[in-house]
């Protein structure tokens, strides 16, 4: 009988919690993405395809997001796609950058919050940096200028600083330009590459940047390396196993990975490199591609730019979604209301701060639903035409800031029950008053919540109504109260996982609208 020491081993699971190892890439001019485990040497398998054939791209990446940013699909392209890391599947889009670009950046630049893309061939050179907030689908935002118009360079990141090193310009150079993430400006002057470099794989710690191979104008074994915080020259940090460039990258913040690319003339190579970032010295065989080609990154959840300490950390008393408060919304005066979306956690007393907004100023009877890692907002009313709409609004738990489209009810309405009904799976949006008539409505829609989408009708309630207070466990929704417009005291009940009408469940003390509903586990 093995004997484990509890504390010990819920160390390593909570460390591999924490790093998520997974990388994305996608093959040149396709629409395959494959996935690949950096803490474990081995090969690639396949993950899921892009909305598109594509190459040249860059990519941004949060702690849950992977998104494909431009490249030539075959002419050059504005297209943003995303996929959630921990899902394998296909990609969605996520909107459209500043302008149709190819070979901007390789790597990934950003945060948690933010991620940023520089240059890139439209087919001119351009100097174009925007940036899209990650947990907000939407177009791109300018962010500045790099210091020339450039394409084909490396990007890397800390928590706070974003690095562009060398590239096309179309000559290539060696120069290195840095931004602050959290601001909008041009880049900065950092140091110089000990040599010219073009289309490297680029990759980074919290403070440690490497920049592996070059393609042109012949192709190197190089590694060079500076420390993120402080500007100055590169180091020589040693070599790849193959002279190669136009390699993808992956990166932990402890391992960075050299993918793939072109020996030159043509001849494609199925390596994969790896180095420890914190240790100088030449990279290691980790294994092979499914097939030789030239990559393109397109998520690393643990790269140098995510703030692993900032991430709750699940314990034997609060895993992750335990104990987090969203609150959304709400009237601030007659007439005026506002988008705030406050947050705090039920174990520890103390005051709520901002999460993030909602889309538009919102109250009565906004309708909610969450699982563990996400919490969907469905319409409310409105303080300016059209005062209610079938918009349902996502924000992710783990990633503070703005909501993102969801999908759409089955008919737009507020007032619909106080109180979150599902469960980790399902979300429920009970009752309402519509635009037409009969104005209070019976409906009752569905979501899953891990899946973007529009709502499913799941069936009636037993009777109109506007207002009602709901809770739920994870078996069974329970609708009570609410206005037809006279005040009722009905409850009604459903079974969350099978469609359906409600059942009468029993009679409230006191009939009445606008309560709100909370219950247990049971």
């Amino acid at each position: 009988m093995a004997i484990w020491d509890i504390k010990e081993r819920y160390k390593k699971v909570r460390a591999t919690e924490i790093r998520n190892d997974r990388a994305l890439l996608y093959n040149n001019a396709s629409s395959a993405i494959e996935k690949i485990n950096i803490s474990t040497t081995g090969n690639s398998s396949s993950f899921g395809t892009l909305t598109q054939d594509r190459g040249s791209s860059s990519c941004f990446t949060s702690t849950t997001r992977g998104i494909c940013v431009n490249g030539s699909a075959p002419s050059t392209s504005n297209v943003l796609d995303y996929v959630t890391i921990a899902s394998e599947g296909n990609a969605a889009d996520f909107g459209d950058s500043t302008n149709s670009t190819r070979d901007s950046s390789e790597g990934a630049l950003g945060n948690n919050v933010r991620g940023i893309r520089g240059g890139g061939a439209t087919p001119s050179h351009t100097n174009v940096i925007d940036y899209n907030f990650m947990a907000s689908l939407g177009d791109s935002i300018d962010f500045g200028d790099l210091a020339a118009a450039t394409r084909a360079g490396g990007a890397v990141s800390s928590t706070t600083r974003g690095l562009f090193a060398g590239g096309s310009a179309p000559g290539d150079h060696n120069v290195i330009q840095y931004v602050t993430i959290s601001t909008t400006g041009n880049t900065t002057d950092f140091g110089d590459l000990t040599t010219t470099i073009n289309s490297p794989a680029a990759n980074s710690s919290s403070t440690r940047a490497v920049f592996m191979g070059n393609h042109s104008p012949s192709v190197v074994s190089t590694i060079d390396t500076v420390q993120i915080a402080t500007t100055g020259n590169a180091a020589d940090f040693g070599d790849i196993t193959v002279a190669r460039g136009d390699s993808g990258s992956a990166s932990n913040s402890i391992r960075g990975l050299c993918l793939g690319g072109t020996t030159g003339g043509g001849t494609l190579v199925n390596v994969i490199d790896y180095i420890t970032i914190a240790t100088f010295g030449n990279a290691t065989d980790f294994g092979d591609l499914a097939n030789a080609d030239t990559l393109n990154s397109m998520a690393m959840p643990a790269h140098g730019g995510i703030d692993l300490d900032s991430i709750q950390r699940p314990s034997v008393t609060y895993m992750p979604g335990s104990g987090k408060t969203l609150i959304c919304g709400g009237q601030l005066s007659p007439g005026a209301g506002t988008v705030d979306i406050d947050t705090y956690n039920i174990p520890t007393l103390g005051n709520a701060r901002n999460f993030g907004d909602l889309s538009k100023t919102a109250s009565n009877g906004i309708g909610c639903a969450s699982s563990y890692t996400r919490a969907v907002f469905s319409s409310g009313y409105y303080f300016t035409s059209p005062y209610y709409s079938t918009e349902m609004q996502a924000i992710e738990f783990a990633t503070e800031g703005n909501v993102c489209d969801f999908g759409d009810t089955t008919q737009e309405r507020y007032g619909m029950a106080y109180g979150n009904v599902g469960n980790t799976t399902r979300g429920l949006f009970m009752g309402g008053y519509a635009p037409s008539s009969p104005y209070i409505v019976n409906i009752i829609d569905y979501i899953t919540i891990a899946t973007m989408g529009n709502a499913t009708d799941f069936g009636d309630l037993t009777n109109v109504k506007q207002s009602p207070a709901a809770a739920s466990n994870n078996t069974r929704g329970i609708n009570f109260g609410g206005t037809t417009p006279t005040n009722i005291n009905i409850i009604d009940y459903v079974t969350i996982a099978s469609t359906g009408d409600s059942t009468d469940f029993g009679d409230i003390t006191v009939a009445r609208h606008g309560n709100d509903g909370a219950s247990g586990a049971s």
